[in-house]
């Protein structure tokens, strides 16, 4: 019975999980962002201590970081996008 209570729900309401389903790809694409500018940061801090060249592998994940993170959010706002006019 619960089961046909949610799919009620979810036919009566589409707009509200495609809303929800935005929302849960927001949260890790926010969240790889803020990891690379951690990454950024302690890269930067490190070579101000070294004095030394930055490993390549240093300057890659940040930058990989960024497009993936970029990629949810632009994601999430077609979803938000296309949830209007539904």
């Amino acid at each position: 019975m619960s089961l046909q209570v949610l799919w009620g729900f979810l036919s009566a309401h589409p707009t509200k999980l495609i809303n929800l389903l935005a929302l849960l790809m927001t949260c890790p694409g926010g969240l790889l962002l803020q990891s690379a500018r951690r990454r950024e940061a302690d890269a930067r801090e490190s070579l101000a201590v070294e004095e030394g060249v930055v490993d390549a592998f240093d300057q890659r994940v940040p930058r990989y970081f960024y497009i993936l993170g970029f990629s949810c959010l632009a994601l999430a706002l077609m979803l938000s996008w296309f949830s209007t006019w539904v």
